[in-house]
């Protein structure tokens, strides 16, 4: 056991920087606004905790921007040219950290033109981030591996700071994220800074035992981070970390990409649809008539329609199809 917590610890945090939604968690009108400069200064000094608990820890940012998804830093590799100068009053890889983080970032912003509306990039960054640890885990003797002396392979997680809302069409390459995390045992954690909880990052959470927690007061985030998600995994087993008691397990439909409360799944390929289908669109099985009658009759009807009050036709006064929609009938 000793040996196991003595390992090293590798994070990567996935920033969703969606300017829109950034835009209305700003806003005065919310209980607890939170602008995305406050959040950056808070999220920095969460990293520089994390590369100050152990000298071997490493660290990966990656930013999901509309449209794309970047790294913004490793701790492995230099990703600027012009590194920033030294200052006596700041620990050199905090300033180092510090200043490509938030370069990177304002670089990123600055080139997205306005009103640009393309949904961000969670799950490429996810994906890049999958494969940065993938790469620093093998067995390696780059420089890129674990960190110079240590004879442990980091143990990785990824953490990801959410302020979009789920996105239907993505729920496939999510769910292969997911089983791929599953299989490099990686952690995910997940914190929703701002919007209604995702659906999808939900079950991500779950399915590889990390935590999910959804911020009540967003001018304590770095209480939420440090407290939360600052203990690795192994060390959590100790600890009672805050975890989401109800998750949603509904799914999206792979014909209409709607999240459906019902849905019917191919037995050869694992395709789920919101309606039963004479051929399964994904593997091309044909399923038996009798079989698509009986889906069918066993599928929920619509609920009725609450039954109108009856006027006196003698004296009824003719209304138009569009008034009847919005108030009863009138009566001379």
């Amino acid at each position: 056991m000793d040996s196991e917590v003595d390992k090293p610890s590798h994070l990567s945090v996935i920033l969703d920087l969606s300017p829109t939604q950034w835009y209305l968690s700003a806003k005065a009108t919310n209980p607890y606004p939170l602008t995305i400069g406050s959040f950056l200064s808070q999220l920095l000094a969460f990293l520089n905790a994390h590369i100050g608990t152990k000298n071997e820890n490493t660290l990966a940012v990656f930013g999901a921007f509309p449209g794309k998804s970047v790294m913004l830093y490793t701790s492995t590799e230099a990703l600027v040219d012009e590194p920033p100068p030294l200052d006596a009053n700041s620990y050199p890889p905090f300033r180092m950290m510090d200043t490509t983080v938030t370069r990177q970032i304002l670089r990123e912003l600055d080139t997205i033109e306005p009103g640009d509306e393309r949904p961000c990039a969670l799950v490429g960054a996810l994906t890049k981030a999958l494969c940065y640890i993938n790469r620093i885990t093998l067995p390696s003797t780059s420089s890129t591996n674990v960190a110079e002396g240590s004879t442990h392979p980091p143990d990785p997680r990824i953490l990801i700071l959410s302020v979009s809302p789920d996105l239907s069409s993505s729920y496939i390459p999510i769910m292969n994220a997911i089983f791929s995390a599953q299989k490099l045992k990686v952690t995910i954690d997940v914190c929703k800074v701002y919007g209604a909880d995702t659906v999808f990052l939900q079950q991500a959470a779950h399915l590889t035992n990390g935590s999910y927690i959804y911020l009540e007061r967003r001018d304590a985030l770095l209480q939420y981070l440090i407290m939360s998600f600052l203990p690795p995994p192994l060390v959590r087993r100790v600890l009672a970390v805050p975890r989401q008691d109800k998750i949603d397990f509904r799914a999206a439909c792979f014909c209409h990409k709607n999240i459906v409360d019902v849905g019917f799944v191919c037995s050869v390929c694992l395709s789920i649809f919101c309606q039963p289908v004479p051929v399964c669109s994904t593997c091309r099985t044909k399923f038996p008539i009798k079989a698509l009658q009986r889906l069918k009759s066993a599928c929920p009807s619509p609920a009725p329609a609450p039954p109108r009050p009856l006027a006196n036709l003698n004296n009824a006064v003719p209304r138009t199809t569009e008034a009847t929609h919005h108030s009863t009938p009138g009566l001379r």
